[in-house]
C-alpha cells in the first residue's frame, strides 16, 4: 500500500512525538517513597519526639537524622483525584532520590496547603519549600539541614529563585537593585536578567547565594503549579508555569582540597521547610541538548 507523502510525514512526526513522550519516567510511583531516602533536622519545639535532647527553652538540640520520620512529615495521599507526596511541614528536611542524574529535564507539580510550624508560624513567614538538584554528599552540610546543591526555590511569590547551598557556586546574569534596609543599611538585591551583569553567587559576602526570579509566575493559592527544571552540562534553567524565570551557568562545587570542580550531576531532593505542601507528577527524561523552547534567543 502506498501512502501520500503528507500522510507519511504526519505519521513520522507523530511517531517522533510518541517516542519523546516515552522517554519520560516517573520518580514517584504513586504508592510509597520507594527510590527516595530522607533526612530530618531538629523538629519544631511544639512537637514531641521522644529521645531527642532539648534546651531549657524546649528547643531540640539534635536532628531526627537519616531515614527516620517519627512525626510522619512525608506521606502519600490522594489529592484532587491523583496520588501526591503530602508534606505536613513539621520540621525541616529533605527526601532525596537514590539515583543521580545529569543532562535531564525534570517536571513536577506543586501546590500549597495551609499549616505552618515553628518559627515559620511564629513570624507569619511565607509558605516555603524547594526543589534541590545537583545534590552531592549527605544532607546536613548547609544550616545543619541541606546538602551541597543548587536550589530551585519554591516559596510564596518567589517560585524560581536560585539559592546556592553548601558553598556551591554558580553564575547568572543579574539586574541589581539597590535599597535601604529598615536598619538603614544599604543592600543589593539581584534579579535574573538575560541582559544583565554576569555575577557569581555563593554563600559569602558581599553578594551572597541568592538570584531572584524575573517574574512572579505563581498561580493563585490552592492551584497546582507546574515546574520544569532543565539541566544540561553545568547549565540549569528554572521554568515556572511555562516561563523561564532563571538561567544559571558554570555550576561548581568545593573539591575538598581548597578548589572547585564542575557541578553537572547529582541527586534530586524535595524539601520540607516548615509549611504544608503537596508534590505530584514528578517525572524526568534524559536530554542531549537544551530543548528549543527553553534555549536562549539571540537578538
Amino acid at each position: 500500500m502506498h501512502y501520500p507523502r503528507y500522510l507519511i510525514s504526519g505519521m513520522f512526526l507523530a511517531a517522533v512525538a510518541l517516542h519523546a513522550e516515552d522517554t519520560w519516567r516517573p520518580l514517584f510511583n504513586g504508592k510509597d517513597l520507594a527510590g527516595w531516602s530522607m533526612f530530618m533536622a531538629a523538629p519544631p519545639p511544639e512537637t514531641d519526639v521522644p529521645g531527642l535532647k532539648r534546651d531549657d527553652k524546649g528547643n531540640y538540640l539534635e536532628p531526627v537524622g537519616f531515614n527516620r520520620d517519627p512525626l510522619h512529615v512525608f506521606n502519600v495521599k490522594l489529592v484532587d483525584g491523583k496520588p501526591a507526596i503530602y508534606v505536613t511541614g513539621a520540621g525541616f528536611g529533605v527526601i532525596t532520590t537514590d539515583e543521580s542524574f545529569s543532562n535531564f529535564h525534570l517536571r513536577l507539580q506543586v501546590k500549597w496547603g495551609e499549616k505552618k510550624w515553628g518559627y515559620k508560624l511564629a513570624t507569619h513567614a511565607a509558605l516555603d519549600a524547594g526543589l534541590l538538584y545537583f545534590s552531592r554528599g549527605p544532607a546536613g552540610v548547609d544550616h545543619i539541614t541541606w546538602p551541597r546543591c543548587l536550589e530551585f526555590q519554591i516559596q510564596e511569590k518567589d517560585f524560581g529563585d536560585l539559592y546556592a547551598l553548601g558553598l556551591t557556586e554558580v553564575s547568572g546574569n543579574a539586574r541589581i537593585v539597590q535599597d535601604t534596609a529598615p536598619n538603614g543599611r544599604q543592600v543589593k538585591t539581584y534579579f535574573h536578567d538575560p541582559k544583565g551583569t554576569p555575577v557569581v553567587f555563593v554563600a559569602r559576602a558581599p553578594i551572597g547565594n541568592r538570584l531572584r526570579r524575573t517574574d512572579d509566575m505563581e498561580l493563585p493559592h490552592g492551584e497546582w503549579n507546574t515546574l520544569d527544571l532543565v539541566c544540561f552540562g553545568d547549565t540549569s534553567i528554572h521554568i515556572v508555569n511555562g516561563k523561564v524565570v532563571n538561567r544559571l551557568y558554570h555550576a561548581q562545587i568545593p573539591d575538598g582540597k581548597g578548589g572547585l570542580v564542575t557541578l553537572d550531576s547529582g541527586q534530586i531532593c524535595l524539601q520540607t521547610e516548615g509549611g504544608e505542601v503537596y508534590y505530584r507528577d514528578i517525572q524526568i527524561q534524559p536530554i542531549t541538548e537544551i530543548p528549543a523552547e527553553y534555549a536562549e534567543k539571540s537578538n
